[in-house]
Parts: structure tokens; C-alpha cells; sequence
């Protein structure tokens, strides 16, 4: 089920994408020759017009073919060369260009106004937002590793519902007086009270002094928290205010990422691939539909930052060799272009691959 859900998930953010593109192409006149889901061997295909329209075997991915977007001999010296990419002014190639990115950004700011409306998560420490946060309850947000609480199984998105030691029970359920209680009564031994989706169960825990931190902890961080829900027009509203801060701090985290890679401090854990998000859609399902709502706007953002990025095949790529053009003042040679765009791309298939065996390696040693 996880692997179905996970593969709706990426059809979606793939069709919004290309359909960006396919859009701002058509209406600037420029000849699209392919829209396709997934990577050939296509299962099928129908022609409509100029454009044929596929369905491919290999599921990630997707692709617009628009006529002149790799010039060869056909785009420049064929009956409707007027109609390629690269014959069209610079700011329609960018437009087209950019439009993958934009709908992505578009598609996570319907997708959180969406969650706002059903009911979004929302902690309510210092919340000054419109509308009011109901069911407000003590979830688990971090446990550090192999501390008693990650030996214990506890997991992220676990909620506390009780609390006791001996004959003393625990009657104020807040993350602070749960913490209080863990640093009077953890060295002895705490039972907690857990729910996780439709489960609820019991566990005792000791508090170690973790780190010399000099209070009794179980490695655990919380915050309470309950569904905000709103209006249309509100959620609209903040569903934009959410995305925005989003996409700022992704490009933020993307940004450090690389900075870190390239002086050689980059960590590839940091980075999942195929199978790490299936693992992920899987866990967060569970969790609603909103939820997945909600991660699939996170996914949607990351998508539009990493295709922004200046490197070869990518958006970004695309996008940088249109500046470099416009400072030059004339085109660079296509076949420069088309072999960066395709090293580029080998490139990416090798990080994905390794990406994917880390996972799996990951996966089978768990």
C-alpha cells in the first residue's frame, strides 16, 4: 500500500510540474511534441493534435518534449524551426522554463490551504494565528538516539496520554509538567501512556542524566498540539503565509546542503531517495489524510527548490545558460548545451542510484 500511495504521490507532483511547462509552452506557441508520465517503455499513448500523450513503465519520473528544448537539425533547419524553445525570445524560454517550479509552488499552497480546511496540526505554544487550535494534545516530536526512549520504541508522532510512578499519577498532561515529572520520578522508573494512531499501550521508562545535562531525560522532545482549522478564505490565507516560509526555508537547508558538500563536510544521510520516501509516505499515511496532505506540499516544495538549482538538466540548469546568453548577447553552441544537459543527467541518475542503495542498504540492515 505504501509503494501505491507513494506512486500516486509522485504522479501528481510530476504531472503539476510538466504541466507547467506544457501550459506557458502552448501558449507561447511553441510546438510540444510529448507529454509523458513516467519514463519509456511507454504502456500507453494518444496522439491529440501535434502532442502525444503517454504513460510509461518506469514511474519516476515524467517529461514534456518540447520541439527546439534540445536543438538538433529538425528544430533548426526544419519547416517549423520559428516554433522551437530556442527560437522564441529569452523571457518566454524562461517563463517556460520556470513554469514547473511555479505550479509545484502553486500546488503545495493549494495543498496546506487544503489541510487548514480539514484541519491542520498546529502547536499551540505561542500561537497568535487566526482561529482557535481544538483537541490539543502532548505529541512526541524528537527522541535521540539510543536513549531510553528510542530502546523503548517510542516514535516521532507518538502521543502521551498518561504518565505515573508507584501510586502517583500524573493528572496535567503539558510537555513541561511531563518533563518535571520524568526529572522527579525517571531514575526510578516512569510508566507512560502512549497512543500511536488507533493503538494505545503502556511502557516503563528510566531517565538517564543525559550529556551531563544534569536533569533525568529519556531523549525525548515534545510540544502540544491540536488541529487548527479555518475557513476558506483564511485558510487560503495562511496556506500561503505557510507555503512562503516553506520555500524559504527549504532553499535555506538546500543551500547549507551543498555549502557543506562542496568544502567536504556533506553528509548523504541527509538525503532520501525513492525507497526513503516510500518508507515515509508509508509512516505518515498512517498517521490521516491530512497528514499526508501536508507532506505531500513539503515533497511539492523540494521539488520545485532542487529544479531551481544551476546545474546541468535541470530547470535551473536551463535557466542559468538563458542568463549566461543575455550577458554574452548571443546563443551558446547547442551541442555545448546538449552535452552539459546530458552529463548532467547521467549525473543525476548515478546520485539516484546510490541514493537508492544507501536506502535499501538501510532498509535490509533496520
Amino acid at each position: 500500500m505504501s509503494i501505491l500511495i507513494f506512486l500516486i504521490v509522485l504522479a501528481v507532483l510530476i504531472f503539476v510540474h510538466e504541466l507547467g511547462h506544457f501550459i506557458v509552452a502552448k501558449k507561447s506557441g511553441i510546438k510540444v511534441e510529448e507529454f509523458g508520465i513516467g519514463f519509456p517503455p511507454r504502456l500507453w499513448s494518444k496522439r491529440k493534435g501535434e502532442t502525444l500523450y503517454s504513460i510509461n513503465a518506469i514511474p519516476f519520473g515524467g517529461f514534456v518534449k518540447i520541439f527546439g528544448e534540445n536543438p538538433d537539425q529538425e528544430s533548426i533547419h526544419g519547416s517549423d524551426s520559428s516554433r522551437a524553445l530556442f527560437n522564441k525570445p529569452r523571457v518566454i524560454q524562461a517563463a517556460v522554463l520556470f513554469a514547473g517550479v511555479f505550479f509545484n509552488v502553486l500546488l503545495a499552497w493549494f495543498l496546506i490551504s487544503l489541510g487548514y480546511i480539514i484541519g491542520l496540526p498546529a502547536s499551540t505554544e505561542n500561537f497568535k494565528g487566526p482561529g482557535e487550535i481544538t483537541n490539543p494534545k502532548v505529541v512526541i516530536t524528537f527522541v535521540m538516539e539510543n536513549s531510553p526512549a528510542s530502546q523503548a520504541g517510542i516514535k516521532v508522532g507518538d502521543v502521551i496520554r498518561g504518565a505515573s510512578h508507584q501510586n502517583l499519577a500524573l493528572r496535567e498532561i503539558k510537555p513541561q509538567s511531563v518533563s518535571n515529572f520524568i526529572d522527579a520520578y525517571g531514575s526510578d522508573g516512569v510508566n507512560f501512556t502512549i497512543s500511536r494512531g488507533k493503538e494505545i499501550f503502556s511502557t516503563p521508562l528510566k531517565s538517564e542524566n543525559i550529556a551531563g545535562s544534569g536533569r533525568q531525560l529519556i531523549g525525548i522532545s515534545m510540544d502540544e498540539i491540536g488541529t487548527l482549522k479555518l475557513p476558506a478564505y483564511l485558510a487560503l490565507r495562511e496556506g500561503l503565509k505557510t507555503t512562503a516560509k516553506l520555500v524559504k526555508e527549504t532553499a535555506v537547508g538546500i543551500v547549507k546542503f551543498i555549502g557543506n558538500a562542496i568544502v567536504g563536510k556533506g553528509d548523504l544521510s541527509q538525503v532520501t531517495g525513492p525507497v526513503g520516501i516510500v518508507g515515509l509516505v508509508g509512516d505518515v499515511s498512517k498517521l490521516g489524510f491530512v497528514y499526508l496532505v501536508s507532506f505531500t506540499a513539503v515533497i511539492s516544495v523540494n521539488l520545485a527548490i532542487i529544479n531551481l538549482l544551476p546545474f546541468p538538466a535541470l530547470d535551473g540548469g536551463r535557466l542559468l545558460f538563458l542568463g549566461i546568453e543575455a550577458l554574452i548577447r548571443r546563443p551558446i553552441s547547442y551541442k555545448i548545451t546538449n552535452r552539459l544537459n546530458q552529463i548532467g543527467f547521467a549525473l543525476l541518475i548515478l546520485l539516484m542510484i546510490v541514493v537508492t542503495f544507501r536506502d535499501i542498504t538501510k532498509l535490509f540492515g533496520s
